[in-house]
């Protein structure tokens, strides 16, 4: 246990001493913040716009208090996986500087080298998670803040069960790499590509209805409507105060992903973090398998 602390605390202190890596990853999901806000923040507001009855006159603040919330749960849905794969970069490093094979020599375990690993990525994420979730409170509290506090709570929860998804899918891509070159290609494929299929960039509900259905099989669709779901309640709240029509709140949350559906069935929020919990569990036991038949091949 003492070897497993002072090797998890050796992989964290890595991450945060390597500049570069480390300020990469705080600074993404900054600079996403400020994208999403200024380039995307009018797709979503014109988006918000078309599900609403020409006659119906809506507050500003109400429109971008809608906004607002996509704009900080897709930013967040995107950050806490794809700063996992970065944070969890330090075992690649580790195998292409000899670190992995030098600490493999000493009498650590496999088993412990590779919990540490993860664990390591799991800490150093929430970390960059909380401060882009607060970056995002901030700009939420700018332009239209209905958050509860039950509503934090609960996108803590969806960060926590995201980071684990995104360090646990990166530590089982991760444990197969062993170049820089491999380590480049995959941080470009997933930073570039996960916030598409997650429905960040764009929600899926704006996709055609095959895509549709094979995004369905996919846990970051859940956990991206999820962490909409908690974002946006109050909003959707204070539309029902101010007595909208209940198919036209219906209509937008089916239009920015608050509402899912597999196969025409709507999956409840109860549902969708489960699928999320159940993949997160999925994946750690193919991590433990992998890490398990590779001690077999070096003893």
């Amino acid at each position: 246990m003492n070897e497993l602390f002072i090797i998890t605390r050796r992989n964290v202190k890595l991450f945060f001493k390597d500049k570069g890596m480390f300020f990469t990853s705080l600074i993404t999901p900054l600079i996403l913040l400020v994208l999403y806000s200024t380039f995307l923040a009018k797709v979503y507001h014109d988006s918000f716009v078309s599900n609403l009855p020409k006659s119906m006159d809506i507050a500003d603040k109400l429109i971008n208090g809608c906004v607002g919330g996509q704009l900080f749960s897709s930013l967040l849905a995107v950050s806490c996986v794809t700063v996992a794969f970065c944070s969890n970069m330090i075992m690649v490093h580790d195998k292409v500087t000899g670190a992995r094979r030098d600490l493999t020599i000493s009498p650590v375990k496999n088993s412990t080298l590779s919990l540490s690993y993860f664990i390591a990525s799991e800490i150093a994420t929430l970390i960059i998670s909380f401060v882009a979730m607060a970056a995002c409170l901030l700009y939420i509290g700018k332009v239209g803040w209905y958050l509860s506090v039950t509503d934090i709570l609960m996108i803590v929860v969806d960060i926590l069960l995201l980071t684990l998804f995104g360090t646990a899918l990166s530590s089982i891509i991760n444990s197969f790499l062993s170049s820089q070159g491999q380590m480049s290609a995959v941080g470009t494929i997933v930073s570039s590509g996960y916030g598409f299929i997650c429905g960040a960039y764009m929600p899926i509900s704006q996709f055609g209805s095959g895509l549709q259905k094979v995004l369905s099989f996919l846990p970051g669709t859940y956990g991206t409507s999820l962490l909409k779901s908690h974002a946006m309640r109050g909003v959707f709240e204070e539309m029902k105060n101010q007595h909208f029509p209940d198919d036209v709140v219906e209509g937008i949350r089916d239009s920015v992903d608050c509402n899912v559906y597999f196969f025409d069935n709507a999956v409840t929020d109860g549902t969708k973090m489960l699928i999320v919990a159940v993949s997160v569990v999925v994946l750690i036991a193919a991590y433990v398998v992998i890490n398990m038949i590779r001690g077999k091949k070096t003893v």
